[in-house]
């Protein structure tokens, strides 16, 4: 259980996370609802300083960029886990590429923020437990990729959206709360025709409608992004040769809508020999506390992978470090 708060503050806490900019997100001076959207989901983007509008390969494409899930070469279960100073996040993946019809890919991703106790003031004027309640974002998706014409793919996913408080016991003071939305994202990339590997990806993330918890008039717009980006492979040793490559990627990520705000630059790089043993590291330059250094590893052995990525920041106010993200993935 979290640490204890009264039922009404945390009440009204748990609304403002459903409408309110997460730390890790791109500050936009509005209030946003489904903000969850905007926290990084998957140890290897997380590493790269979130620059994956140009990636791909592996199943986080269905969060960054969809049009990725193309160049995902075998079919791929993946599990994604984080901690943060407000709950835990954690989601599974299953993508399945074709030859003939493209790649399918279904998500399943749950952001909880904690279980806690109801309380209401007893005989004696202390707190007295009457009840527990969770609160809870929710996100279902289905994603889908092909290739148009040579170098070009495209990419499309579907999001359901819910922000969710459900109580047992006594539950006046804690009434249960359901948001749902809609909301799609859409991506493109070209593979350069070049000697050198260099990919240039765009998507557009979080396109929907409000997300409604209490009424419509408080019904609040989903943090839509637009995010462009490239990798280029500047080393590129022989197929089966055990020397080190380099990729460097480099991502502009804008908010739709607020012409005022600047864009913000995300940056990455990834160093390995093959596929065994992945460096990575990354600087997110975002207007939030949440800007700063990033740094991860990958491993794969045989047809299991463990990717492990660190944000060093910290929360503003809080003063706890941002801790380390996990994803686990079995190739098929």
């Amino acid at each position: 259980m979290r640490p204890s708060r009264s039922s009404a503050g945390l009440f009204i806490f748990f609304l403002a996370l459903a409408a309110t900019r997460p730390a890790g997100a791109q500050m936009t001076g509005t209030v946003e609802g489904g903000a969850f959207l905007l926290l990084p989901v998957g140890a290897r983007a997380t590493a790269l300083g979130q620059a994956a509008a140009a990636e791909g390969s592996s199943t986080e494409a269905l969060f960054w960029n969809p049009a990725g899930l193309s160049s995902l070469p075998r079919a791929e279960l993946a599990l994604h886990h984080y901690t943060n100073f407000f709950g835990n996040g954690d989601a599974v993946v299953v993508a399945v590429p074709s030859a003939s019809l493209g790649t399918f890919a279904a998500a399943v991703y749950v952001v909880d923020y904690g279980d806690f106790e109801n309380t209401v003031g007893g005989p004696g004027g202390g707190p007295e437990p009457v009840g527990r309640f969770t609160a809870r974002n929710v996100e279902l998706a289905a994603g889908y990729s092909t290739d148009i014409v040579a170098g070009i793919s495209a990419g499309l996913a579907y999001k359901l959206v819910q922000f969710r408080i459900d109580c047992t016991g006594q539950c006046v003071n804690i009434p249960s709360q359901v948001g749902t939305t809609h909301a799609v994202d859409l991506g493109v990339q070209y593979v350069l025709p070049t000697a050198v590997r260099i990919v240039i990806g765009a998507t557009v993330r979080n396109v929907g409608f409000k997300l409604q918890v209490n009424n419509q008039a408080q019904a609040d717009p989903l943090p839509t992004r637009i995010q462009v980006g490239v990798s280029c492979g500047l080393l590129q040793p022989p197929p089966g040769s055990d020397r080190f490559d380099l990729r460097l990627m480099a991502d502009v990520q804008g908010v739709v809508g607020r012409g005022e705000l600047a864009p913000v630059t995300l940056l990455g790089a990834e160093s390995g020999a093959g596929d065994v043993l992945r460096l990575r590291a990354g600087y997110a330059f975002l207007d939030s506390s949440a800007r700063g250094p990033s740094i991860g590893v990958g491993l794969r052995f045989g047809s299991l992978a463990l990717d492990l990525a660190r944000v060093f920041y910290e929360a503003e106010g809080l003063g706890e470090k941002e801790p380390m993200h996990v994803s686990f993935r079995v190739i098929f």
